[in-house]
């Protein structure tokens, strides 16, 4: 008998925290934009540990979705975090949550600013002058930075997403964006297939190196909090975070590496062009001299695009004096050490790499010329 009380009083506790459960998950979650009408700012509370909590009192009025135009009420909370609270005044556009539950409730909170559109206008801008200066080729440039979009959001990431081998994605995706760049600004000729040949020669050795160097300082590619947070996602995929890592490697040193490769058989072909009695030594020499003044300033350019993202972090060690062994044991500073030096490796190889290839072409009507 005490059995059954013991069970029936247990079950009636239970059922208002399913009900409360069942009632605190949405059925619905829009993300829309909104525009702020008017803030009314709450008292100042002093929480644990002298930190300041205070509460906006905020209308908005939506712009988007299925609840455009109406007008609602919302508590915007601040604790004087900077990099968790969005104080908003009146005029500031807003990305809001819209959330809807089964008995027609709706709960709307601010998420974070609306930047889209400025992002927007910067974007014009620069396809404008891309199109511009560039004129004809301009509009090339935008049709490959286009199509380079969508090899990465529609098919490498989808790929990647699926728990397929980053590395052989990440490689093949370099090829095609290079192969589609640089046949679509320049065609089909001696000065692409040069180019074609450098670039992916040398982002396929930044790759090796990357690997064969990453595999034995043992990286985890655990570095990031991204890629921790990859362990979390409802797809449950079973990544090979070293895999995702050098596959970033390759495709970040692939726009310099390109660059480069580009720029190198284009010089080789105008100087060709300019004095058709150049040797092969002498065209592969001057191709040699214009890469070594391109490779002084693009090193530097891969090097302070990797390491500029992680000021803070160097800022941290210095300021509380962290041994010097330290930092450059640590995995996160590992990895981007590997991640510049490899990616430079392989845009300075680049450059004979193409020079040769180049010269080769260019001069193939003369097979037995001297001194080459």
């Amino acid at each position: 008998m005490k059995k059954g009380i013991w069970i029936f009083l247990l079950l009636i506790l239970l059922l208002p925290l399913k009900a409360q459960g069942e009632y605190m998950e949405p059925t619905e979650i829009h993300m829309e934009r909104a525009v702020v009408l008017e803030v009314e700012e709450g008292e100042k509370i002093e929480e644990v540990e002298g930190i300041t909590a205070q509460v906006q009192y905020v209308r908005v009025e939506i712009l988007s979705g299925k609840f455009k135009g109406q007008t609602v009420h919302v508590e915007n909370h601040l604790s004087h975090n900077m990099a968790y609270d969005i104080p908003v005044k009146a005029g500031d556009k807003v990305v809001v949550g819209i959330e809807e539950y089964e008995d027609g409730f709706v709960e709307v909170y601010i998420s974070d600013y609306a930047r889209q559109s400025y992002i927007s206008y910067l974007l014009a801008l620069f396809i404008l002058l891309i199109i511009f200066i560039g004129r004809q080729k301009g509009i090339k440039a935008v049709i490959t930075l286009a199509i380079t979009v969508f090899i990465i959001l529609k098919l490498m990431l989808p790929l990647m997403l699926r728990g397929i081998n980053p590395i052989p994605i990440s490689v093949l995706a370099s090829i095609l964006i290079t192969l589609i760049t640089i046949l679509i600004i320049s065609g089909l000729n001696v000065k692409s297939i040069s180019a074609i040949v450098g670039t992916t020669s040398g982002v396929i050795i930044a790759g090796i190196i990357a690997y064969f160097v990453g595999s034995q300082v043992r990286l985890t590619g655990l570095s990031g909090e991204e890629a921790t947070m990859l362990m979390f996602i409802p797809q449950g995929v079973d990544f090979d975070f070293r895999g995702l890592l050098f596959s970033g490697i390759i495709l970040g040193a692939l726009g310099a590496i390109m660059d480069v490769g580009m720029s190198i058989a284009s010089s080789i072909e105008e100087i060709h062009n300019a004095n058709k009695n150049f040797t092969r030594k002498e065209l592969f020499n001057s191709g040699m001299n214009v890469g070594k003044d391109i490779m002084g300033t693009m090193t530097n350019t891969l090097i302070l695009a990797y390491t500029g993202s992680s000021i803070p972090l160097l800022l941290l060690f210095m300021a509380y004096e962290t041994s010097l062994i330290k930092v450059i044991n640590l995995d996160i500073i590992a990895t981007e050490i590997v991640r510049s030096l490899s990616g430079s490796i392989g845009l300075v190889l680049t450059i004979p790499l193409t020079a040769l290839v180049s010269t080769l072409l260019i001069k193939r009507e003369n097979p037995k010329e001297e001194g080459f």
